[in-house]
């Protein structure tokens, strides 16, 4: 009786144990990401914002041209604020992906939950950059424009229609953070 008894609290210990590491882990990966889904929303939130005064921006710029004098100035200015805005998001993205980055994960599906998430926020990191530059660069060009005494208002720089197919095929951010959180409820509930 002793034996089976020493079997069966062995047992239990055994399953009790198996799988603790994996959960233990994806509860300090849910933790972080609970941490971190404010800035992520703030991220979200300053992405759209940037998105939409980007688009109307480079929209009327693409349609009319760069304008004429003062407008010129004005242009380059709304360029360089526009070109802040997205590092500004960057940032914010930027620390949810580091957050998630430092924990010392080990298990396969926590690995790839973090891979997945890292892998889509360094993908809108990229974006931004992409449209940063664009921006730094058009900046410059406006104010040429106003030093060139040929410039007649309906050129704009060439970097805009680039960044304006950019912002055309820009698509509402997702709710990544959230996914990741879902699929580690979903297994680990």
């Amino acid at each position: 009786m002793k034996f089976r008894y020493c079997w069966l609290v062995a047992a239990v210990a055994l399953g009790s144990g198996c799988g603790k590491d994996e959960r233990d882990e994806a509860a300090r990966l849910t933790k972080v990401l609970t941490e971190k889904q404010a800035n992520f929303a703030s991220a979200n939130a300053l992405e759209k914002t940037f998105i939409g005064s980007a688009r109307a921006w480079c929209g009327g710029i693409t349609a009319n041209g760069g304008g004429k004098g003062a407008v010129l100035d004005e242009n380059a200015a709304v360029a360089a604020e526009l070109a802040k805005n997205s590092v500004a998001v960057g940032a914010e993205l930027s620390q949810v992906r580091q957050a998630v980055d430092d924990l010392s994960l080990k298990e396969e599906f926590t690995q790839g939950v973090r891979a997945t998430l890292a892998t889509q926020l360094t993908k809108r990191q990229r974006y931004l950059q992409d449209m940063r530059a664009l921006l730094d660069q058009a900046g410059p060009e406006f104010l040429t424009y106003h030093q060139s005494k040929t410039y007649k208002g309906d050129l704009f720089p060439g970097g805009l229609g680039k960044l304006e197919s950019m912002l055309d095929s820009y698509a509402i951010p997702n709710d990544d953070v959230g996914a990741a959180l879902g699929a580690l409820k979903s297994k680990y509930n």
